[in-house]
């Protein structure tokens, strides 16, 4: 990209970073989550979307501007004013979750359930899974063991054909409706509290870590357009991510109303990947399928490659004891070995770690935000991360799946948690917590002012 020698960039300009902003929050692994919302959600799916789009649209950008304003080179120096400790655990958390633990894993299987596993008898998928990994992770670690930018190049021309399929699957899905949205059916779960249902699928997307672990990469392509001006950047992030997000925002919308139509002619699946083969396949027929198994296999490959690359990078650099190329190598194995868990293991077992990450994401990046009016005292940060720290702590414990689920310890910490927690039984137990921690820490940051201690 070249440099912008105006004051403003060109519309082309503000396209390019439009579009590598949705490059990095959309990818293929994104589409299953919103259509089984709109499974659940039902004929409520309007309100399920509103929670779906703040966590997976709006907060991705916000992180995106926390990066900008903040000036930071990575999550570890936006966490570091809590505390080096601290910052160096949520950075490795961060990169375990979006690296070998569950996003990158991910890509990998939904992959095999979109593209090979509808080919399969029942009795070789897990063979085939098997199989399909020791290809997928062996790509990925040549192609990043040699830092090829083949992917990168691939993909643009791979994410325009893939949208373009995605749209005609939408001009397919609401010409010849599968159902009707205002009267399909309603999961018992998601008759009430919808948007805040909603607001808790968007944590799959982990679009908001994802924002806060790799948007340093866009926000550094943006200084480069307009040669370091700081003043511009986050003006700029703010204009190009909101084209970048509406655009995600209106698939999203799309997928869940498109997941709720498909009750008509489907059962309810835990499994979004298999629905969108079948959605496709119903659509399109074999040929759609076969192209979209394609381009699936390909975008996740992509996203796997930037992924692993950078959890190499980031554990190179803090923890030195390996190279580059040593983490990469343990990356891949690790990816490999969680993906062979399955799609719904790696959902299931990602859900506790997301209730304790996300909180703590979120008030990283209002603090960020509104850092300049505080000076970017630290004591904001402490006070109000501390108070957000321990739900997050009991959210973690409860959302964790059996064998855990069900003990003795399990049951007294949920008991402790609805009992004790304000709006625990929505899974907000954070929300309270974090106000009181933002109004003690503005006392205190008033005082040191007015004490002349900052």
């Amino acid at each position: 990209m070249k440099e912008a020698k105006g004051k403003t960039l060109s519309k082309k300009q503000y396209l390019i970073v439009a579009s590598m902003i949705f490059a990095l929050f959309f990818g293929a692994g994104n589409l299953i989550f919103p259509l089984h919302l709109g499974q659940l959600a039902g004929r409520n799916w309007g309100s399920a979307a509103i929670g779906f789009s703040i966590t997976g649209v709006v907060l991705p950008l916000l992180s995106l501007l926390a990066v900008a304003i903040t000036r930071s080179n990575g999550v570890y120096q936006i966490a570091l004013p809590v505390g080096k400790i601290f910052a160096l655990s949520f950075m490795t958390l961060i990169q375990l979750t979006m690296g070998p633990l569950f996003a990158a894993p991910r890509n990998a299987t939904v992959s095999y359930t979109v593209g090979i596993a509808p080919l399969l008898p029942k009795q070789f998928k897990s063979i085939g899974l098997f199989v399909f990994t020791t290809i997928f992770f062996a790509i990925v670690f040549m192609i990043a063991y040699n830092e090829s930018d083949i992917l990168s190049s691939l993909g643009k021309i791979l994410n325009p054909i893939f949208l373009i399929l995605l749209f005609l699957v939408f001009v397919m899905a609401f010409a010849h409706p599968l159902g009707n949205l205002s009267t399909v059916a309603v999961s018992k779960e998601y008759l009430h509290g919808t948007v805040v249902k909603g607001f808790l699928e968007g944590y799959n997307t982990m679009d908001a870590l994802a924002g806060l672990a790799f948007g340093v990469t866009v926000v550094t392509a943006i200084k480069e357009l307009v040669n370091n001006n700081e003043k511009k950047v986050a003006k700029i992030t703010a204009k190009a991510g909101l084209m970048a997000v509406i655009g995600i925002g209106i698939i999203y919308t799309l997928l869940i109303a498109v997941g709720a139509m498909s009750l008509g002619h489907f059962k309810i699946t835990s499994d979004g990947g298999i629905l969108l083969s079948e959605i496709v396949n119903y659509y399109a027929g074999v040929f759609g399928q076969a192209l979209l198994a394609v381009l699936v296999f390909l975008a996740c490959l992509t996203t796997a490659v930037g992924i692993l690359s950078a959890f190499a990078l980031d554990f190179s650099a803090h923890y030195p004891k390996f190279s580059y190329k040593g983490w990469l190598i343990i990356s891949c194995v690790g990816s490999f070995a969680t993906a062979n868990l399955g799609l719904d293991k790696i959902i299931s077992w990602s859900l506790p770690v997301l209730m304790f990450l996300y909180p703590l994401a979120i008030v990283l990046i209002i603090l960020s935000l509104f850092s300049p009016l505080f000076k970017g005292d630290k004591v904001m940060y402490k006070v109000t991360m501390a108070l957000t720290l321990v739900p997050a702590i009991f959210d973690l414990i409860t959302h964790l799946p059996a064998p855990i689920a069900g003990t003795q310890f399990y049951k007294a910490v949920s008991q402790f948690r609805l009992q004790y927690l304000p709006l625990a039984n929505i899974g907000l137990s954070w929300v309270v917590p974090t106000i009181l921690g933002l109004v003690i820490s503005i006392f205190i940051h008033v005082w040191h002012r007015k004490t002349n201690k900052i």
